[in-house]
């Protein structure tokens, strides 16, 4: 960590270090080197609710506060024109409220959804990437810790290998992807039906490629699943274990104004299980008076079960600083959640507001309102008492979770940024005998 602070001052202090635009509170030398660091602290509490019963997932319905943290080192370089690596190593620490269990949308993105793992450090990101250019046109690019290229042509295809996070790619909306400066929300910040592969930190093995035109893009990528729902370790047995997406992107301007439309479908083969068999067993053990708890899907797994889904994501800018975003997500509801989070179908639609128009043009002001589903056989498995990987009241009466957030970050110096956000749940787990949840954040973000 010295070596590295030392790193940093040397970038800050070298005669070819350029003028940041606030982002970040170092300057960064522009050469082919890419060095960075950030940290994220969020604080969240949740006064107390109703709640007539609670199970071993439950949301605590009493008053309780937690605080997390992440901190990353990025670094990259620019092997050739064409040529660049990344890598980071990261540290994520601290506990999320109800330690992150009992609300699908969950309020802290930045959980890790196992709190047994701790804060050792760990290699978050290691990846090549590799242009291949398919005109003569160069646009010089913002760069940042994952872009690291200083330009790209406008017509190219795109190559990347290593470990990643899927959604690093797959489902970015430029006004619901990012915890650290916008909602913290996990499916506002993300696509709550898309159970994208990823380990229980989020992060993935794998590559990706991806053809740009000037007005369009498509995206394909070939990722690593988890060996257990919510698990840390990659299965390797690729024939039976694997997520599979892909992703068209058409971007133009309406009315003089820029805006992205996205479609994407992915299927996941994994070793999972399904509501529907575990619900027979729990009823055939029922009848023959085998009392064996609450159904359990575990017991269902076979190698190689698929799970399918689509998603629909736009973002539009309305006025100068004014955008509008929104998502649609849809997956099979068969078979159980596995890599995110216990969603099967959601409903988004949210904006924010650049403070130029107040005389703060660093702040972001920010709403949003989703509405998260299950399938049928899914609540019929809660309702029986079962256990998913976040979810578990220990019985249910069905209702949509629905949550609104609000958040305003505050750019108090370049790449220092506060801010405060509430969020608001109703029927916390699909549950209406219990909540609602209203759940305050204050989050510290230092870019350097």
């Amino acid at each position: 960590m010295r070596r590295v602070v030392v790193l940093l001052v040397l970038a800050a202090l070298s005669p070819r270090a350029h003028a940041d635009d606030g982002d970040y509170l170092l300057p960064h030398p522009d050469t082919k080197w890419w060095l960075s660091a950030q940290s994220n602290f969020i604080w969240q509490f949740q006064p107390g609710f109703q709640s007539p019963y609670a199970g071993t997932n439950s949301f605590l319905p009493d008053d309780h506060r937690a605080l997390s943290y992440v901190a990353t080192i990025y670094g990259g370089y620019q092997i050739t024109r064409t040529t660049a690596v990344v890598v980071d190593g990261e540290s994520a620490g601290g506990t999320g409220l109800s330690s992150a269990l009992g609300i699908a949308g969950f309020t802290n993105l930045d959980v890790v959804r196992n709190p047994t793992l701790g804060p050792t450090p760990y290699l978050g990101t290691a990846f090549v990437e590799q242009i291949i250019p398919l005109s003569d046109h160069w646009i010089p690019i913002e760069r940042d810790p994952l872009h690291v290229l200083h330009a790209l042509p406008d017509h190219r295809i795109e190559l990347r290998a290593g470990k990643m996070s899927t959604v690093y790619w797959f489902d970015q909306n430029e006004g619901a992807s990012d915890s650290h400066r916008q909602f913290m929300n996990w499916t506002i910040a993300n696509n709550g039906a898309y159970d994208y592969a990823a380990d229980t930190r989020g992060y993935t093995l794998g590559f990706m490629a991806e053809y740009d035109a000037p007005a369009w893009a498509v995206r394909i990528g070939e990722f690593l699943m988890p060996t257990v729902a919510n698990g840390i370790d990659y299965d390797f047995h690729v024939n039976n274990a694997r997520g599979e997406q892909i992703e068209g992107e058409w971007h133009d301007c309406i009315l003089g104004h820029p805006g992205k439309l996205r479609l994407l479908a992915y299927a996941n083969h994994a070793n999972m299980g399904t509501y529907a068999d575990a619900i027979a067993i729990f009823n055939a053990e029922r009848e023959q008076n085998i009392n064996n708890g609450p159904p359990d899907i575990t017991t269902t797994r076979v190698p190689g079960t698929l799970k399918y889904g689509f998603g629909l994501n736009f973002e539009q800018e309305v006025l100068a600083g004014l955008h509008v975003f929104g998502r649609f997500g849809w997956n099979d509801g068969k078979t159980e959640s596995f890599a995110y989070t216990e969603v099967d179908n959601t409903v988004l639609l949210g904006g924010d507001l650049v403070g130029d128009r107040w005389g703060r043009p660093g702040d972001k002001l920010g709403i949003a309102g989703v509405t998260n589903g299950i399938s049928q056989d899914h609540a019929n498995y809660l309702a029986d008492g079962g256990l998913g990987f976040l979810l578990g009241d220990g019985k249910l009466r069905y209702g949509r979770e629905d949550i609104l957030e609000a958040y305003y970050t505050l750019r108090a110096y370049k790449g220092i940024f506060p801010a405060v956000d509430v969020q608001a749940i109703a029927h916390p787990g699909y549950n209406t005998d219990r909540g609602p949840v209203v759940v305050g954040s204050i989050r510290l973000h230092v870019e350097l």
